[in-house]
This record gives C-alpha cells, sequence and structure tokens, in this order.
C-alpha cells in the first residue's frame, strides 16, 4: 500500500543548512512560503557556508520552476513530489491575536497554519531547525519537525573507534612484542568483524597489548606509547590518537571527547612532529555561531575580534613549547614556524578558498559543523593532505545543531570502515583531576 502523502512547509533553517533538502522528502510534496524566499535573498551575498547554501538553492530552484511554480507546484524529479512557492496570505486570527506580524518566523507558521486547516488532519508539517518555531507551531495544533535526513540515528551507537578483547592468550600478547610485531586476524577470536583502522585493548590478566587493524595488510599490529614534540600518550586512547595522526596512510582522522582529555594538544603535537612531510601546518576553528554578529561588538581590527576564538590554540601551542627549556631549538621553533606563516591559525571562514595541497590541516570544535560544511572541507583536501577533526558531540554551541545533526557525528558514521580514515574516542581527562572532577559532577 502506497504512502499517503504529507505536505512539508521548509523553514529557511533547513534550506541553509542543506541545500539539496528538496530532494529528501521521497515522493511527499513541499511549500516554500514567500518569506522563505525573501529570507534567503539576504543570505545570498557573502562567503560564508551560509551564503553559499542560498546561492545554490535558489539556483536549483530556478532551473526547475516555471509559471506554475506558484500555481498548483512543479515537479521537483521523477523520483520526488512537487514543489511550489505559496504567496502571502492575510494572518490567521488565531496567529494575530498571540504572534506579532513582524516576525518573519510568524509569517511562515501563518501559511503553514493555514494549508492545515485546508487539508486532511495530519498531512501538513512544518519542517525547522529552529526549536522555538517548532513549539510555538505545536501550541497552535500545528505539526512541527526538524529536519533529519543527516542526523545520525542512534547515538548510542556511534562509533568509538576501539574495543577491549578480553581473555587473550599470552603467546599471543607476546607475539605482537616480537618482530614483526603483528598478528594474524584469526589468532585471537572475535565476535564481531574488525573495522578498517579500529583500535584493540588486548588482555587476559597478567599481560596487555594496544594494537589496531590494518586494512591494507589484513594483520593486527601492536600500538606503541609515542611522543610528539614533547607530548607523551597518557592513556590507551592517547595512545591510539597519536597512532592514527602520525600514520601516513591514514589522510582522516577525528578525535573526539569531553574537555580536558586532550583532542587538540595531541594533533598539534602530532602535526609538529611530522612537519617536515607537509608544505604547511592550518590550524582552523569555526566562530560560533559561524555567522556570528557579536563579533562586531569587540574592539579593534578584525585581527583583534578574531583573536578571542582562537587563543585556545595559542593556548594549546603554549603547553607544547612549554615542554621545552628556552635554550633547546624546539622551543623556538614554534615561534619560527608561526612567523614563517608555517603554522597558520585562522577562523574556518578565512581558510575557506585557500589550496589544501600537502597540508596537515586540523579543525578544532568541529562539533559546531554542519555535515555539508564537513563535507566541503574534505572535498577540497588535494594530494598529500591529512585532515584532523577534534570536538566534543555533546558540547554545541551552534544554535541549529545537535549531537544527532552535527557534522562530526555524521562524519563518524558515514566514514567508519574506509582505509583512509581512523577515529578514536577519548574518555579520561587528562587536564587535572579538578577539571576532571568537575565536568563529571557539574
Amino acid at each position: 500500500m502506497p504512502k499517503k502523502k504529507k505536505l512539508f512547509i521548509l523553514d529557511t533553517n533547513v534550506i541553509l543548512h542543506d541545500s539539496s533538502c528538496i530532494y529528501h522528502f521521497e515522493k511527499h510534496d513541499l511549500v516554500i512560503p514567500i518569506t522563505v524566499i525573501e529570507e534567503l535573498d539576504q543570505f545570498k551575498r557573502g562567503n560564508e557556508t551560509i551564503n553559499i547554501q542560498a546561492r545554490m538553492f535558489l539556483r536549483s530552484l530556478d532551473a526547475i520552476s516555471t509559471d506554475k511554480i506558484f500555481n498548483g507546484g512543479i515537479p521537483i524529479s521523477p523520483d520526488n513530489g512537487r514543489i511550489r512557492i505559496q504567496l502571502e496570505r492575510e494572518f490567521h486570527e488565531k496567529l494575530a491575536a498571540n504572534f506579532s506580524a513582524h516576525k518573519p518566523d510568524h509569517h511562515i507558521l501563518n501559511t503553514a497554519y493555514q494549508l492545515a486547516q485546508e487539508h486532511a488532519p495530519g498531512r501538513v508539517i512544518l519542517v525547522t531547525k529552529d526549536v522555538n518555531l517548532r513549539m510555538k507551531a505545536k501550541s497552535i495544533g500545528l505539526m512541527a519537525e526538524d529536519y533529519t535526513s543527516d542526523h545520525v540515528k542512534d547515538l548510542s551507537g556511534l562509533y568509538q573507534g576501539k574495543r577491549i578483547q578480553e581473555k587473550i592468550a599470552e603467546s599471543v600478547i607476546d607475539q605482537l612484542y616480537q618482530t614483526p610485531f603483528e598478528i594474524d586476524v584469526s589468532a585471537i577470536d572475535l565476535k564481531e568483524e574488525l573495522i578498517s583502522n579500529e583500535y584493540i585493548i588486548m588482555r587476559n590478566g597478567r599481560k596487555s597489548a594496544l594494537a589496531n587493524y590494518n586494512p591494507f595488510t589484513k594483520k593486527i599490529q601492536r600500538v606503541e606509547k609515542i611522543s610528539c614534540y614533547g607530548i607523551s600518550a597518557r592513556n590507551a586512547e592517547q595512545a591510539f590518537a597519536l597512532n592514527a595522526l602520525v600514520n601516513p596512510e591514514i589522510s582522516l582522522v577525528s578525535i573526539t571527547g569531553k574537555a580536558g582529555t586532550g583532542k587538540t594538544l595531541l594533533a598539534l603535537a602530532a602535526a609538529l612532529e611530522k612537519r617536515k612531510l607537509y608544505r604547511q601546518i592550518y590550524i582552523a576553528r569555526p566562530t560560533v555561531p559561524l555567522s556570528n554578529k557579536d563579533i562586531g561588538y569587540l574592539p579593534g581590527d578584525i585581527h583583534s575580534k578574531l583573536d578571542p576564538y582562537m587563543q585556545p590554540l595559542y593556548d594549546n601551542l603554549t603547553v607544547i613549547q612549554n615542554q621545552f627549556q628556552q635554550s633547546s631549538p624546539r622551543f623556538g621553533k614554534i615561534r619560527e614556524l608561526l612567523d614563517a606563516k608555517k603554522i597558520d591559525i585562522a577562523p574556518l571562514s578565512y581558510i575557506r578558498g585557500r589550496s589544501l595541497v600537502n597540508i596537515f590541516f586540523i579543525v578544532d570544535e568541529a562539533q559546531n559543523l554542519t555535515p555539508h560544511e564537513i563535507k566541503t572541507i574534505i572535498t577540497r583536501a588535494g594530494e598529500g593532505t591529512k585532515i584532523v577533526f577534534t570536538g566534543d558531540i555533546y558540547q554545541i554551541d551552534h544554535p541549529y545543531l545537535d549531537a544527532q545533526s552535527n557534522g562530526l557525528s555524521y562524519l563518524i558514521e558515514k566514514m567508519k570502515g574506509q582505509a583512509l580514515y581512523a577515529h578514536i574516542n577519548l574518555e579520561k581527562g587528562e587536564r587535572s583531576s579538578l577539571s576532571e572532577t568537575a565536568i563529571n559532577l557539574l
């Protein structure tokens, strides 16, 4: 029996989140309120991701539209339903009594509500990433949903990058400590097949070993606790992270974990350790939100305004620098690399458009990026480039993202199992006992 067709009303933020959203509603019909078109007009100029999304959507809509898009609608594609632009109507008396007509959101709400009155119950649904607008819709009996096409469905099952394998024979662990420091997968009893570049904690009560599965050799290899530019791994997960960061066969790495687990510090240390393999080290983070208007109220020039957002990255470089005496060549090397622009720290919007060839590219606070932004960054990677995303999927500052819809979670779910990708979730805080206690209890 075919699904009952629904009518989805799209809010502006859905389009700015994903310009291809109209192709993700199967055979259902779509309505774009004219207010949304007006709002997109305000976003189409600029180089931020939301500006690019606005332009892409308007171009794709123009490519398929005819005059019938205002009268009955037009087919989106053979695999999709129809789309139409709905012109403005007088405010419904129920809405006029409760909502100001001066807000664009309320005009979108009015369009959706009036369409809902004309169709069968349950057929009209407002789709918006704005939780407040969803609450307002529900207050007047209108169905409203988040846009979930790129959501991670089950966070409890999100790939952690490692597993613990108990009751390993001592002879197997001993073999990992002998040349060539690897074993066949058949040497251990696995309940589930190993994933490319998955890390393993192997133990039997008396002995233990850290290992990972190499998708190219199809072997389980021992992972050593290494030091990168004075920074040493303090736990198994940090050892795994450093292993992935310095492995030239892995060109895409994601590191997640709560504050104080060492995500950014490890990425920076590895970049410095391997700097001779790359033309430049780029370190970027989004200013939150990406189109933050508050940036205009900070004093000084553009560099002064952006420095507060970038300061945590400089702080991590200082921690690495302080691992050495001031007389050490490595102490002065970091300042030398910064002055020569061999290390370039900038907001993500300033990195956009640059050539990403033979670059070690670290993107910090990646949980504040959309799936589209993550994809855009990765698809710009040229020959010899390594990209590292770090972040905490549960600490999101972006107004329209959450743990399920952010780009970092999306990346982990989609890239899991690829031979050129490794992920590790850091669990133990290493900043200080006080920091760890506060994170866990407050």
